[in-house]
């Protein structure tokens, strides 16, 4: 179960969603369904989750200019869990920096 989170957003987006709505982002594993999702969270921080949206988020195509050309890629695609939490409750991601 402790490989079904990855890390968690943080990011200007989700921390304004976190401070209106309660929810939490996470890179989760490809394959974790919301059940497998919403147990590690509350076994990892010892919260209570009411629900828990996810999406897959495709990656990006780039490209870059060099001295020997053009250089194209794409960034790898991931999937996401915005996980809500109940009323009073709150996940601290910096407490162990």
């Amino acid at each position: 179960m402790s490989n079904i989170l990855i890390k968690p957003l943080i990011t200007e987006k989700m921390s304004l969603d976190t401070e209106r709505n309660n929810s939490y982002g996470f890179v989760v594993a490809d394959g974790a369904n919301k059940i497998e999702i919403k147990k590690s969270v509350e076994s990892a921080y010892g919260v209570t989750v009411t629900s828990v949206r996810t999406v897959r988020v495709d990656g990006k195509a780039r490209q870059r200019y060099t001295k020997t050309g053009v250089v194209r890629g794409r960034t790898n695609g991931y999937k996401k869990a915005i996980v809500s939490l109940a009323d009073g409750q709150t996940i601290d991601f910096y407490d162990n920096i």
